[in-house]
């Protein structure tokens, strides 16, 4: 795996430095187009934060001032998001970006903007629904949306918690973790796309798989997010249904996943083989890696790190690896956005990059 990393690297570090010869100082990468043309973002798209984050691992890998320089650049256009409170993608957006600056640089400029976002983030919450609203748009009769997506932002919230020591923000987080445990999951421990609360006591209206095939389907990169979600809240706080649950779900795609690891973009669509999802396969890889390092036995340990490896294994193949020059700059090929609005279907994606980074440098240290 280490020449097969420094490769993937080599290509990222090539690709991210001619990736900003195609942004401006507000703009940041999103997808390609239909006709194949480059697709940017402005700072306010939920994905601007995760080409910031992969120029962090890169230069975590490569310890190239230069790709450092350009890191800190990209990273400072996200400043505003810090006081962002009509979305809750937030976490995604900073933590990503400032997160993994301050994490390898100790920055306490980044330190600061993270708690302004975190608390930003805390806006959203409801006592009375127990969750952080996801979206302000209301379609579909919705009244208080929640998507799992959302478990991915709350570790914006326990960061800011236990740097600042400021026990709200875990309350926060938990309650909407556990929230989300009781309402999200069927009983093979998948997980719906969406939930609908009544914002007034807090009833549940309905749940939907908005981005997936049908309400009852397994929407792929829906259960990647729960599997991270639930991962990355037991390594925060150390609550064991946390751990319990992250092996019910990783328990559950085992028996789901194709022979090479990479998931289809909806687990029980018809034909569903037609998309694989590459960025599904790299959340799922990041978090099969820490999960990993955190269940007790043995067997399961191991289990685990191998399923991380193959889907690491393809997704460094030629089929989703992209050649340096090719592919608008972007790493990975073939990842799936929103299949049934016809959006950003079978294109790279910055969050497939940014995940597949992550479980590289995850696996690399698990196995050192």
């Amino acid at each position: 795996m280490d020449t097969l990393t420094a490769r993937v690297f080599t290509i990222a570090e090539q690709q991210y430095l001619a990736m900003d010869n195609r942004l401006d100082d507000t703009t940041l990468p999103q997808s390609i187009t239909p006709d194949s043309t480059f697709k940017p973002s402005t700072i306010y798209w939920w994905c601007s934060g995760f080409y910031p984050g992969s120029l962090w691992y890169i230069y975590e890998y490569t310890q190239n001032n230069a790709v450092k320089a350009l890191t800190e650049k990209n990273t400072l256009k996200l400043d505003p998001i810090q006081y962002v409170t009509n979305d809750h993608d937030v976490g995604f957006q900073l933590n990503c970006s400032y997160g993994n600056g301050f994490r390898l640089t100790g920055n306490e400029a980044y330190k600061n903007v993270l708690y302004q976002g975190a608390q930003s983030l805390a806006t959203r919450f409801s006592p009375i629904t127990g969750v952080t609203r996801s979206w302000d748009f209301l379609r579909r009769g919705w009244r208080y949306p929640v998507i799992i997506d959302n478990m991915m932002n709350l570790e914006l919230l326990m960061f800011a918690s236990k740097a600042f020591a400021n026990d709200t923000l875990e309350y926060i987080a938990r309650t909407h973790a556990n929230t989300t445990l009781k309402n999200h999951f069927r009983e093979d421990y998948s997980s719906y796309h969406l939930v609908d609360y009544d914002p007034e006591d807090g009833h549940v209206r309905s749940r939907q798989t908005v981005q997936g095939y049908a309400n009852e389907s397994l929407w792929g990169r829906g259960q990647a997010w729960a599997l991270y979600g639930y991962t990355m809240m037991y390594r925060m706080t150390g609550d064991e249904k946390y751990l319990i649950h992250a092996e019910h779900i990783a328990d559950m795609l085992l028996l789901r996943l194709p022979a090479d690891g990479v998931p289809y973009w909806d687990f029980d669509a018809p034909n569903g083989n037609e998309y694989r999802d590459a960025s599904a396969g790299a959340i799922m890889a990041s978090a099969f890696v820490e999960l990993s390092g955190l269940v007790r036995d043995k067997k399961m340990k191991k289990t685990y790190l191998s399923m991380a490896e193959k889907q690491l294994r393809t997704l460094a193949s030629p089929h989703y690896l992209a050649e340096p020059g090719t592919n608008c700059n972007f790493i990975l090929k073939h990842s799936v956005g929103n299949l049934p609005e016809k959006s950003e279907v079978d294109v790279p994606l910055s969050y497939a990059d940014y995940y597949f980074l992550e479980a590289l440098l995850r696996y690399k240290k698990a196995t050192e």
